[in-house]
């Protein structure tokens, strides 16, 4: 159901005379959309239905998306040093884990990224309790919301009925403050994103006429058509029902049956040349230039060839920066804002964070090796880098090692306590050192060695002798 204070500023937005942002039958833009002007007359239009169908849109969109899903929502906090580490909280912890009843968090973050894709908007309805604290959130149908501007400037939404997300009315208002709106590129308004699909519509549309036109020359068993001509002149009549009689007989599963004609008629069928029969060509064209718009690595989408081994790792890196971190960065402050962790909390600053070790997981060898050189280099202790590879902790190995050949930082430290670079005091005149009641005591027992062994070799030349 509806928060309370939110139907009571529903009711006062009623009365202000709300003005729609660009808004076409409760959408950013129309259902249907014309590649050029005039196409709707020769049937030349397309869907955001239609095109998703395309497989280079579909495999875009369910990429990211999944991509995105996958990683995990982590609540941290700042310390002293400005060091952000992963903490919990009884009040944000539950709603990232589980948003609402019907959605766990990999389900939530994929359609909130699915419908910013498709439509260029994201609108999720915050739920609170009594406390004011963001208890669920429940991500919108964008053909049902409408984005409203008062004469003031403020913002309001107009939420059609959802039952998954409690409006039981036909439509209501609800401030700015109760929506997480995340929009695309804005090209048009501050307030309208603009998905990918208004460039890549065209291309997925022309991709899919040249699979239709496929489908149907592969179901006339890959033989396209001809001409049937006759000596003399024939009417209309006669045309049309020599036409439908060899379609009927002689094309689709009948192909290459044996025909009978008569008086004089002869079948020339026509040749596609080499150059008209490309495509594959002009589809792999028409799927890139999806990918360019969406931009998604051709290779993700089983487009282009598949890159090397040894490049994996940096490809990985490329579309992490050039399609994802946007996607990602503004997920997660989006969701501060929303729950209200953009403003210190008792003095500290806490966020929202995706965990990308999800997403750029490297292979076993790279991966050992890097934390391997890590640990040897000081960056991190031997339990941090066990925690990466889900390993338990060892006692000791919360301490930061270095090579023995190397000072710790703690020793350095001690050392600088004693001003090492401040100048040499003069020496003290050398003394004499005194006898040392333990040097002497070495000298009495090596002289009283070397006297036994010359008598242990007296004794044993006697015996010689006297054998």
């Amino acid at each position: 159901m509806m928060p309370i204070v939110a139907r009571l500023v529903a009711r006062v937005a009623k009365a202000m005379g709300l003005t729609p942002i660009y808004s076409r039958s409760g959408a950013w833009w129309p259902a249907i959309r014309e590649p050029y002007t005039g196409a709707w007359q020769r049937n030349v239009e397309w869907t955001t239905d239609t095109v998703l169908s395309y497989h280079a849109v579909y495999a875009c969109i369910t990429l990211i998306a999944s991509d995105i899903g996958k990683l995990r929502p982590r609540l941290v906090i700042a310390d002293e040093g400005d060091i952000w580490s992963e903490t919990s909280s009884p009040a944000f912890s539950p709603v990232l884990r589980k948003p609402n009843p019907y959605q766990n968090h990999i389900q939530y973050k994929e359609w909130y990224v699915t419908s910013k894709l498709l439509r260029g908007n994201t609108y999720v309805m915050k739920q609170r309790d009594r406390r004011g604290v963001v208890i669920a959130l429940y991500p919108l149908d964008p053909c049902r919301v409408t984005v409203l501007v008062s004469p003031d400037g403020s913002v309001f939404y107009r939420l059609s009925a959802d039952n998954l997300s409690g409006i039981d009315e036909g439509s209501i208002e609800v401030p700015a403050s109760e929506v997480i709106h995340d929009r695309m590129n804005c090209l048009f308004h501050p307030l309208c994103g603009v998905s990918p699909l208004f460039a890549a519509g065209l291309a997925a549309s022309e991709g899919l006429r040249i699979q239709n036109n496929a489908a149907t020359f592969f179901a006339n068993n890959s033989q396209p058509g001809g001409i049937l001509t006759a000596p003399g002149a024939i009417s209309d009549a006669t045309a049309a029902r020599l036409k439908e009689y060899w379609r009927e007989n002689f094309t689709g599963e009948n192909s290459g049956a044996v025909a009978v004609v008569g008086d004089g008629l002869k079948f020339e069928p026509m040749r596609a040349n080499a150059v008209d029969s490309q495509m594959i060509e002009q589809l792999r064209w028409t799927a890139e230039v999806v990918c360019s718009c969406f931009r998604v690595p051709v290779h993700k989408v089983g487009v282009g060839p598949a890159p090397s081994a040894n490049n994996v790792e940096a490809l990985d890196q490329q579309y992490y920066s050039q399609c994802l971190q946007i996607l990602i960065e503004e997920f997660e402050l989006c969701h501060d804002e929303g729950l209200g962790l953009d403003v210190p909390i008792e003095g500290k600053r806490m966020g929202v964070e995706l965990d990308l070790d999800g997403l750029l997981r490297m292979d076993t060898q790279t991966m050992v090796g890097t934390l391997a050189e890590g640990v040897n280099r000081g960056l991190m202790t031997p339990n941090e880098a066990r925690k990466k590879i889900n390993a338990p902790p060892l006692i000791g190995g919360d301490t930061i090692y270095l090579q023995q050949q190397q000072y710790s930082i703690e020793a350095l430290h001690e050392r600088d306590q004693d001003e090492p670079f401040s100048k040499p005091t003069a020496a003290a005149p050398a003394t004499t050192a005194a006898p040392s009641p333990e040097r002497d005591d070495a000298e009495t027992r090596e002289d009283e060695s070397r006297a036994l062994r010359e008598l242990a070799n007296e004794i044993i030349q006697g015996l010689r002798e006297a054998a």
